[in-house]
């Protein structure tokens, strides 16, 4: 691959607005949901800087024949058109790319990717899952650069991947904690929801841990190459790992033997042992609020107890006397009854 073109765009991060992944769900879904079509637009921000943001999008009409995927049709004036009315509202925001709902890259990428080289000189192409079946970031961003071959022949274009991520401005958070507020529980409260956010963030950690994993795996059985650039980025996240584990001196065996007697707060660092004091006082917290939960459930139990005895004595008693008046009652009508048969 060109090393120059490839390491240009590898120092690049694409940030992508909110407001665009609700444009482009917006569109699939008056377009193409319920179906296997896919959705292309174009999008609009600044890519003057290392860091691409992308802040606006629009759609574009777009057909594409399922069984031959080499044949589609894109509206080149109705993209220009577009263009000059977004240029109108907005002139800092320039056509640098082009969006499609993927979920991941077709054969016919490169092509409609170099009808985009009329409009801007390196064209981001942006895919967007609109039915993100996994947790994580549901965009993957990508640059076209050519592919040069080691054996002499003529270069291919291919893409390379581009990190990309979330970030929105003050405004739009606003407007997205608004939206929000109409899809969350609202009987959960903030514990609960952070609690949530905390279990998906973790799940997305431990997939991109088990590609890394599945990566190396398949690095090491050999059934891919080696790259150079991914294993140093790989290195430096190992490097940025703290240190949890004793340190251990095998050149003195004596020296060994007693630091193994010591306690374990005297024989971790420091690092450890703040983790391990924060961790026993956070589980000690869970540990009396359980109790404490444990004991109002108990005493709210006894009360309503006490309170269903109370009221079963208090009905028992009314259904005693109302039961008085009635024997009072039938007595008298016998002895009116015992006297008039007299007469």
């Amino acid at each position: 691959m060109s090393t120059s073109n490839e390491s240009v765009f590898l120092n690049k991060t694409v940030t992508v607005s909110p407001l665009v992944l609700l444009s482009v769900v917006d569109h699939y879904n008056r377009v193409a949901k319920d179906s296997k079509k896919r959705v292309v637009g174009v999008i609009l921000g600044d890519n003057t800087s290392d860091v691409i943001k992308v802040t606006n999008s629009y759609a574009i009409p777009f057909e594409e024949d399922e069984k031959n995927p080499s044949v589609w049709f894109l509206d080149h004036n109705f993209i220009e058109s577009m263009g000059e009315m977004f240029k109108k509202i907005n002139a800092k925001e320039k056509l640098i790319g082009w969006y499609h709902s993927g979920p991941k890259l077709r054969a016919s990428d490169l092509k409609i990717n170099d009808v985009f080289r009329k409009y801007t000189t390196n064209p981001l192409l942006l895919i967007v899952d609109v039915q993100p079946r996994v947790v994580g970031i549901p965009t993957d961003a990508y640059y076209a650069v050519d592919d040069i071959k080691n054996d002499g022949s003529a270069a291919e274009r291919t893409f390379v991947h581009v990190p990309s991520l979330i970030e929105a401005e003050e405004a739009e958070e606003i407007g997205v904690e608004h939206l929000l507020t109409d899809i969350r529980d609202q009987a959960a409260g903030n514990l609960s929801l952070r609690v949530t956010q905390s279990y998906q963030s973790l799940l997305g950690l431990h997939q991109k841990l088990r590609e890394i994993a599945n990566y190396l795996d398949k690095v090491y059985s050999k059934k891919l190459p080696i790259n150079h650039t991914i294993l140093g980025k790989l290195q430096n996240v190992f490097n940025l790992l703290p240190n949890l584990t004793n340190p251990t001196n095998h050149a003195n065996p004596i020296s060994d033997s007693t630091s193994n007697s010591q306690s374990p707060s005297e024989s971790s660092n420091p690092l450890a042992t703040a983790f391990t004091i924060k961790t026993n006082d956070e589980l000690m917290m869970v540990y009396l609020s359980t109790l404490v939960r444990a004991i109002i459930a108990y005493h709210d139990l006894i009360e309503n107890k006490l309170e269903n005895k109370q009221l079963n004595e208090k009905n028992s008693k009314n259904d005693l006397d109302s039961d008085k008046p009635e024997a009072a009652a039938s007595t008298s009508t016998e002895e009116l009854g015992d006297g008039a048969s007299k007469e």
